[in-house]
């Protein structure tokens, strides 16, 4: 049986394909989903560390139970998905005489969720997996490296607003934009679904120890094109910690997990009712926190944090991308909004200042993602290109400092058709290898800063004016992509190298020694290099 799973950075959807009844449902696991009437069964994305050396924690819905999420205390991670693969300031705490990573958590997190299902189900046959918009490799990496330990023979990776757009359950051909928000990314992506067109290999693409798949299927592709993506490292999370700030300026309320769940449950309040409260009393301790906002004053606490600005730079982004492929906003068939944010009523008021309501969806906000992504198993095929380019980096003589040469742009089409070539020469009599770092480039005007503020997990965008770069293989043992025997010396060229990018958007690249003809390298992904 296929199962998707939708790793978000407030709550987590398991769903499956139901075989008998031909539709996707979400599975609920005992414990870690929710339970609440007339909620969907979704899994907080909530850990508490109780043996970091043997990986054993309490997650979802049981960390809310216990009351492990209220307390100051190193061992519980709230928003840790937005730490993984990111540069972090302040630091993580060694607990049981461990040093916890956010991938540790995150790995920690999925394999214990993955384990519930098994449990509680069946073990899935194949997998996919949804990763956001503007992820780096390293985060793709990270997620392909974490199953390749839990024994299932097929997974596949795709983008969450793809993914939203083929769960709404498309009936025709339909050109769609999905706003993907929440609670730690904003990503737009317009989408062309051809349903029944075409005629292309489908099936999964990856097979733990094996040659990749090519799995033919007798019916005719569906296939979603991504025509436009475009995405933001601000979220759900971050209103929260908004609201935490304001109530901590206007009544001394203090910053702790307590309270940014108090906040969190006050936010969700304001997107039904025009104003609303929250209160709590500690007989303990004898402290009262009494919250109360109402959609308005929402709204302003927003606006002061330039949040529409934001979602408006976004919007132009990605409908600039659309006008270069001939797209007007009046081609637009439908907006589909999904994600714990969008419910807010000021955003869905944001969003109609460029659609017409008769457009937009917005009732499948929690199940979308998960549901499309199976659909790749039912004869979708997804059609995408690069958020990031690739680049190597080199020393500039003019700046005098190093710099970074795209070499993949873009924009490019994936799985790319030819690779692209480059040559490499000697730079020393004698060299025994040849170095190259490569790596991703982000955008070239602003950067996302991941940051600690007290016990809270910050994100703030950063107008820096230089272009954001994850160096992919910068580290002992994986910069030498080259061996020179007999060795190395100036004068002509002496490796020659091609790049391609494969369906996974996985770096990969082949290294020839010009001299001896042979092949040091074969098509081997980047962040695997040793």
């Amino acid at each position: 049986m296929t199962y998707a799973i939708d790793f978000g950075t407030s709550n987590t959807v398991i769903a499956r394909w139901n075989s008998i009844t031909e539709e996707p449902e979400i599975v609920s696991i005992p414990r870690l989903s929710q339970s609440l009437q007339d909620s969907l069964p979704i899994i907080p994305s909530l850990v508490y560390v109780r043996d970091a050396c043997h990986g054993e924690i309490t997650l979802g819905q049981e960390v809310r139970d216990l009351g492990l999420d209220t307390a100051l205390d190193s061992r519980f991670f709230r928003s840790f998905k937005r730490g993984i693969g990111a540069s972090i300031q302040g630091f993580l705490p060694e607990l049981d005489g461990i040093r916890v990573t956010f991938e540790s958590v995150g790995e920690w997190f999925l394999t214990s969720a993955l384990e519930g299902l098994k449990a509680s189900t069946a073990i899935p046959e194949s997998l996919v997996l949804t990763v956001p918009v503007d992820s780096f490799e390293t985060y793709r990496n990270w997620l392909s490296g974490v199953c390749q330990s839990w024994g299932i023979d097929k997974v596949r990776m795709v983008d969450e607003p793809t993914a939203a757009a083929l769960g709404y359950g498309a009936t025709e051909d339909s050109l769609i934009l999905v706003v993907d928000f929440g609670g730690g990314t904003i990503d737009l992506s317009l989408v062309k679904l051809d349903l029944g067109k075409g005629d292309r290999p489908q099936g999964f693409i990856l097979k733990w120890g094996e040659k990749l798949l090519g799995e033919k299927a007798s019916q005719k592709a569906k296939v979603a094109r991504v025509l436009a993506k475009a995405g933001l490292n601000l979220g759900g999370s971050d209103l929260d910690n908004w609201l935490v700030d304001y109530f901590s300026d206007t009544q001394d309320l203090p910053k702790s997990p307590l309270t940014v769940r108090l906040a969190e449950r006050l936010k969700i309040k304001l997107s039904s009712q025009v104003s609303a409260s929250e209160v709590y009393f500690n007989d303990e301790t004898l402290d009262t926190y009494e919250l109360e906002l109402d959609q308005d004053g929402f709204e302003k606490i927003l606006r002061d944090n330039q949040f529409f600005s934001q979602l408006d730079d976004l919007m132009s982004k990605v409908l600039q991308q659309g006008r270069r492929n001939g797209i007007e906003v009046k081609d637009i068939d439908r907006v589909l909004l999904v994600g714990g944010t969008v419910q807010i009523p000021a955003v869905q008021n944001w969003v109609r200042q460029y659609f017409d309501e008769g457009k937009i969806r917005s009732d499948r906000p929690f199940e979308a993602i998960s549901f499309g992504a199976l659909q790749l198993a039912q004869g979708f095929e997804v059609e995408d290109f690069l958020y990031h380019s690739y680049g190597i980096r080199y020393w500039n003589r003019r700046k005098n400092c190093h710099d970074w040469h795209s070499i993949i742009k873009s924009g490019q089409p994936y799985p790319t058709n030819s690779p692209v070539e480059l040559y490499l020469g000697a730079s020393v009599s004698n060299q025994p290898s040849i170095e190259l770092i490569l790596g991703e480039l982000g955008d070239e005007s602003s950067t996302s800063e991941i940051f600690f503020d007290g016990e809270r997990l910050v994100s703030r965008s950063i107008v820096t004016g230089e272009r954001s770069v994850i160096p992919l293989n910068d580290r002992d043992g994986a910069r030498t992509i080259a061996r020179l025997n007999p060795l190395g010396n100036p004068g002509s060229d002496r490796i020659k190298l091609e790049f391609s990018i494969d369906r996974e958007r996985f770096l990969r690249i082949t290294v020839e020694d010009l001299l001896t003809e042979e092949v040091l390298l074969s098509n081997q992904i980047v962040t695997q290099l040793s």
